[in-house]
Parts: structure tokens; C-alpha cells; sequence
């Protein structure tokens, strides 16, 4: 097990609910632009009024509050490589239950039900969007959702990078159902930085049906992958990005 400490902010809880496979499962369609785009999703369908709450994600950070948050703890391990790319992310990595990669929080323990990535960020630091983000997403036995975001830029991190250059190799470049990669397994500590100080604050899941009631824990520093897998992952979805959302009166906390 691994501790880290980090800066406590509300992870941008990635889709726990979300189907994982291509959009046509989902009940009714929705997209990232158009008459089907984050403006309209919330009159789609009755499943999506809360895209229309007070508590939604992603959010631009600014002025967060210093706070004594506990250390977040990672435990992580390897495990088989089921990728999807589900019509609305290129890489999206699932974990069945009993995956034994946790996220625990105090004495409040998550597992990792899958992680996924937006290009650009979704979450803003002080206006800024960054090249792209991770999100890792779990859930706790009494169905409590966390998300850890972990933001992405341009440049150079061997170890990130064998990690990306191993999943970028398998990303499917459509969309269509789970694959299981033979003999190829993922640690998800691998996507980690360092330092993992971290904002948080409390949201929902950032595509439809924009569950609130999520933990995001925001990691302050970013991560580096390589200008070409950014461009990789962008030639097939550009700008798969839900915009910030009104704060509402939310406070935002910030580990020291």
C-alpha cells in the first residue's frame, strides 16, 4: 500500500454510472456539441434533470480554502487491460468488482471501477485548461463515488509514459464493445504523480445523467505524456469535454 498526501478537492468523479459500452446504450443519446450538446442535456430525457443541479462538474478552481484533509491512500496493483472506446472517450480501462485498487480516504475505503481520459481538461485551474486529464473513478461498498482527477500536459515522464505508450497501443480507434487484451495487465499507480497534493470538493459525474454526490479529488500537480500520444487521443475525439459549471456557493478545499 501507498500512501500519498494530498490536497483535499473534490474529485471530477468520472462516469461511475455510465454504461461501459458504446453510446447507443445509453437510454438516449447525447453529445458534446449541437442540439444534443451540455446545454440541452438535462431536457434529453428525465434520467438527465440533474445535469440541471446545483452541485455539477467539472468547475474552474479559484480561491480554494486551506484545510487539515486527511491523506489520501492509494493501494494499487496490476490487473488484466479491458479497454473500450465507447463513443465518447478513446481509452476507457474497466475493473471489475473485487479488483483489490482502492482509494482510501480517512476510514472511508473506494474501489476503482474504471478510469478514462478528456481532451482538453475538463477541470480549470485559475481559468487554465490543460492539454488533458484523467480521471479514475470509485465507488465504496455503500455506493459513496469518488473521482481523482488527475491533470495532463505536454512533455516528458518516462514512467508515465510506458504506462500511456501501453494503452495508447491498444486504443481502439472506434467505437464498439469491451476488449479483454490477452495477456497484458495495467497498474494504475503507474498514472500517478509524485506529489500528490490535491483540491476538493463536492460534484457529480460530468456526462449524463450528471449524478451528484461525488467526491472529486483534484490533484494540483500534473502529470506529462508525450506530444504525440496527446495528438493521438485527439484526432479521435478533439474536444470531448463537458464546459465548467456555476460553483453555486460551493466550497472548494485545499490540502496544505
Amino acid at each position: 500500500m501507498r500512501k500519498v498526501c494530498v490536497t483535499f478537492g473534490l474529485l471530477v468523479v468520472a462516469s461511475v454510472l455510465a454504461p461501459a459500452g458504446p453510446r447507443a446504450q445509453w437510454r438516449t443519446p447525447w453529445s458534446y456539441k449541437g442540439a444534443e450538446g451540455p446545454a440541452h442535456w438535462a431536457a434529453l430525457d428525465p434520467a438527465y434533470a440533474a445535469c440541471n443541479g446545483k452541485e455539477q462538474s467539472p468547475i474552474d478552481i479559484r480561491n480554494a480554502k486551506r484545510a487539515e484533509l486527511p491523506t489520501l491512500r492509494f493501494a494499487d496493483k496490476s490487473g488484466p487491460l479491458k479497454i473500450i472506446n465507447n463513443g465518447y472517450t478513446a481509452v476507457r480501462v474497466n475493473y471489475s468488482p473485487g479488483n483489490d485498487n482502492f482509494l482510501i480516504v480517512g476510514d472511508q475505503r473506494y474501489e476503482l471501477t474504471q478510469f478514462h481520459f478528456h481532451h482538453p481538461s475538463e477541470e480549470y485551474i485559475y481559468g487554465k485548461p490543460y492539454d488533458m486529464v484523467l480521471h479514475l473513478m470509485y465507488q465504496s461498498n455503500d455506493g459513496k463515488l469518488a473521482g481523482v482527477a488527475v491533470l495532463v500536459n505536454a512533455g516528458t515522464n518516462a514512467s508515465v509514459q510506458r504506462v500511456v505508450d501501453q494503452l495508447w497501443k491498444y486504443m481502439p480507434k472506434t467505437a464498439g464493445k469491451e476488449q479483454l487484451i490477452p495477456g497484458v495487465e495495467i497498474n494504475p499507480a503507474g498514472l500517478l504523480p509524485h506529489d500528490t497534493s490535491y483540491y476538493m470538493y463536492r460534484g457529480s459525474v460530468t456526462a449524463p445523467p450528471c449524478t451528484e454526490g461525488v467526491t472529486w479529488f483534484v490533484l494540483k500537480t500534473p502529470i506529462e505524456i508525450s506530444p504525440t500520444a496527446i495528438g493521438a487521443f485527439a484526432r479521435l475525439y478533439p474536444h470531448d469535454v463537458r464546459p465548467v459549471q456555476p460553483l453555486d456557493g460551493r466550497v472548494v478545499e485545499e490540502s496544505h
